[in-house]
């Protein structure tokens, strides 16, 4: 138990020429370098809920940040994206933008969260009517939008197009060009996943801007951002009401309330044991060689925080030359 738990990075304590700040999030670590680049490192801490879960998860961080490299690769035609270079298997680094403070999610099933809303009787999310009579898993006609606000600590917040407006979280001229650009992604993350024997059922997306330009931000179509189906039994599953196959997080949010947590007040977080660490960390591989068709290459890992390291700096020196 205790061997495996090394093997996991949940916390970065670096220190670059230029460093400005470093914020530490749910699952990553973002060192603002003279507010000209950031350098996020994605650790391998795993959040449920808006919880951080006390332990590690070997690779995790590895297959996120690789996995969104992929991707953000894949969809730059459709609109610019902060990337620049990933220096190490773990690390991104981007160019500083001043992030929006909403975060798109868009759904083309009734499924997780938005299921418990619907079946406890809403017919409504973020604004967007859903019609009576869905079923758990049930494609939508039109993948639908419904925002988030985009919270520093705590729960994120449903919100509607017009109350995002209204506050000024967003301008409007701005947000039609956020929701245009969230579909296109989409159904372009839809199309590779298709490829790959998978449906991708929901994600979120985080913009920012440089400038007056709007650039796509953080991760995109990652098992922490995304859900997937396995699609050669969705059918098959979906007429019989059976629970679908999927790759993401949802199943560790399941077994989390299997075993009584919900990230409420009061409630406490089941042991992690090793089975359970090893299944996480063993999902996490599977959705990165299923949906990029690759096969994982587990990055050694001793001395990893000083390899990390030694490779941002190596970055930054080579660049601010």
């Amino acid at each position: 138990m205790k061997k495996i738990m090394k093997e996991a990075i949940t916390k970065t304590h670096f220190n670059f020429p230029d460093q400005k700040s470093v914020y530490h999030g749910k699952v990553r670590d973002v060192y603002n370098i003279n507010e000209k680049w950031l350098v996020m490192v994605a650790t391998d801490r795993i959040s449920a809920f808006d919880v951080v879960l006390p332990e590690g998860i070997p690779y995790k961080g590895q297959v996120l940040n690789q996995i969104a490299s992929k991707f953000l690769d894949a969809t730059s035609d459709i609109v610019p994206n902060w990337k620049l270079a990933t220096p190490d298997p773990m690390v991104t680094v981007g160019y500083y933008c001043n992030p929006f403070p909403v975060e798109m999610i868009i759904r083309g099933y009734l499924t997780g969260s938005s299921w418990r809303t619907y079946k406890n009787g809403a017919r409504e999310i973020c604004g967007v009517p859903i019609p009576d009579g869905l079923k758990e898993h049930e494609r939508f006609a039109e993948p639908i939008v419904t925002p988030t606000t985009k919270a520093q600590e705590g729960h994120d917040e449903d919100i509607s197009k017009e109350e995002i407006i209204d506050q000024g979280l967003v301008s409007a001229e701005d947000y039609v060009k956020l929701e245009d650009y969230t579909k296109m992604l989409f159904k372009r993350g839809t199309e590779i996943a298709a490829e790959k024997g998978l449906i991708l059922v929901d994600t979120k997306y985080e913009f920012g801007k440089v400038g007056d330009q709007i650039f796509l931000i953080d991760e995109i179509h990652t098992p922490d951002s995304s859900r997937y189906f396995y699609a050669d039994k969705y059918e098959e599953r979906f007429v019989k009401g059976e629970q679908q196959k999927q790759l993401s997080k949802e199943f560790v949010r399941e077994w989390l309330m299997e075993n009584g947590f919900q990230g409420q007040e009061g409630q406490q977080i089941p042991e992690m044991t090793k089975e359970i660490v090893d299944n996480i960390s063993a999902r996490y591989i599977e959705l990165y060689e299923k949906i990029t068709g690759d096969k994982f290459d587990k990055v050694p890992i001793a001395k990893v925080l000083q390899r990390i390291e030694n490779n941002i700096q190596s970055f930054i020196t080579k660049n601010s030359l």
